[in-house]
């Protein structure tokens, strides 16, 4: 998992000055291997500013399209700029690299002459900059970015980003949500969670009939509709830029705000074009001969043990896995259906080496994903594309629950004390169990409810290493 830590800064109160060798320390010690810190965009250097573009000359006499560009960069300041790209209007605000700056990868500019004009800096494309993989177009900003700023504060193209392994039972480290929490109980500062601060989608008409027909390998579902997306509308930079941190690309507005969610929240999303969707979705084991065609292309047969995600037209989705290409956003787009479900881990696992398919999805749900989030991020991922598509919700929710209630697990008190040869009192184990949120009650004996996102807590020795853990391992003889 790898995850920018001005990203992890907005859910842990961090102290003043940390450092990296703190923060390092701080994970190891909540028992997380940390595999590297590093830094990113020590190597830009030089003015780097937002320009707004005032003309533009197109240069007929090339091959290929040039053209010829003033482009203000300040009071007083204005460059002549020689450029390949044409996605750009005038008035559009661009990254302009001026001679002295040095990009990504040491790549220097210098004011040269080229197609018959001098061309005193360099109007620049998400992909030089290091934050995007499109080297075609240049990067167009907001209307409303001040001409003369520095892009590489408005852009956030510097930080620090951790990389961290990831143990089969600690699933709920593969997102910020989680990490975030373990950072915050290792420096002992205040943790905000990001789930806190979504608004749910009220209650109402389901938007969309949906029947899970086999509740043990799906216990909840959750759905949404959001329409009247404006397809046109590209994903924010801030959005782009902490995917790109993550390992993820950039593919469109939609398919990026459901790995966004997943990456913040830890619960992988589906979105499907819903005028693609034809009839009821049924959830439902494979039958023989069906197959699904997955994202990627590829026609796989189907298991009688897959899970799949269904329609009139037959199976539109590898269930936790990954979607169909029958029902993948296209560029028209303008309608989605968001699905956000709690699968049991076991079919996943099985499901994702049957088909040596492993995504980022079936990582997570293998490992035991919060199913508490389904509904949190629905209405996440529903806001996002609200905020910056255009759309608007459907009124109504799906929600198709059978989850069966947790049981506490008993625990003596004094257990952890014994375990560790530490002198844990009561008081301290109550305690260190709460911080990792443990709903506890009790006195000598202990009625212990472990959190939505601890699947891997299920007896007594569980807890009393939760215990350790948070002490501190240093304090065991």
């Amino acid at each position: 998992m790898r995850v920018a830590l001005s990203w992890l800064a907005e859910h842990v109160e961090l102290p003043a000055a940390v450092s990296t060798e703190e923060i390092d320390a701080a994970f190891v010690r909540m028992g997380l291997e940390v595999e590297g810190i590093r830094r990113v965009g020590d190597d830009l250097h030089g003015p780097l500013l937002i320009g707004a573009v005032l003309e533009i000359e197109e240069l007929a006499e090339f091959k290929k399209p040039i053209r010829y560009c003033q482009v203000r960069v300040g009071p007083e300041q204005v460059r002549g700029i020689v450029c390949g790209a044409t996605n750009f209007d005038v008035g559009d605000r661009v990254v302009v690299a001026l001679p002295g700056a040095v990009l990504p990868g040491g790549f220097q500019i210098g004011a040269r002459k080229t197609y018959g004009h001098l061309s005193d800096g360099m109007i620049c494309s998400a992909r030089e900059l290091d934050i995007g993989a499109d080297a075609a177009g240049i990067l167009v900003l907001p209307a409303d970015t001040p001409v003369g700023a520095d892009a590489a504060a408005v852009l956030g193209l510097t930080d620090t980003v951790v990389q961290l392994a990831i143990t089969p039972d600690r699933g709920y480290c593969l997102s910020v949500r989680g990490l975030a929490r373990e950072l915050a109980l290792g420096l002992r500062s205040p943790f905000r969670d990001p789930a806190a601060a979504v608004t749910l989608l009220p209650d109402g008409p389901a938007p969309y009939d949906v029947r899970v027909q086999d509740a043990s390998g799906c216990d909840r579902f959750v759905a949404a509709v959001v329409e009247g997306l404006d397809p046109t509308r590209p994903s924010p930079l801030w959005m782009v830029r902490r995917l790109t941190t993550a390992g993820v690309r950039s593919i469109s507005l939609a398919v990026d705000v459901t790995n966004y969610v997943m990456l913040e929240l830890g619960q992988p999303m589906h979105a499907f074009d819903r005028d693609r969707v034809h009839g009821p979705i049924v959830v439902r084991r494979g039958a023989a001969g069906e197959r699904v065609q997955t994202l990627d292309g590829a026609v796989r047969r189907v298991d009688p043990e897959d899970l799949l995600i269904t329609d009139d037209s037959g199976p539109i989705g590898l269930a936790a896995v990954m979607g169909g290409l029958s029902t993948e956003i296209v560029d028209a787009t303008d309608a989605v259906l968001l699905e956000a479900a709690h699968w049991d881990p076991v079919t996943v696992s099985r499901s994702a080496r049957r088909h040596r398919l492993i995504s980022e999805a079936s990582k997570r749900f293998e490992r035991g994903v919060d199913p508490e989030m389904t509904r949190v991020a629905v209405a996440r991922a529903a806001a996002l594309l609200v905020e910056y598509g255009g759309g608007r919700v459907v009124p109504g929710v799906i929600d198709v629950d059978h989850r069966l209630p947790r049981l506490p697990i008993l625990l003596d008190a004094d257990l952890p004390a014994q375990v560790a040869g530490v002198a844990y009192s009561p008081g301290t184990v109550t305690e260190a169990l709460a911080d990792i949120g443990c709903a506890v009650e009790g006195g000598a004996t202990l009625a212990v409810l472990p959190p939505s996102w601890r699947p891997d807590l299920i007896d007594p020795a569980d807890l009393c290493e939760e215990v350790v853990r948070v002490e501190g391992y240093d304090a065991v003889p």
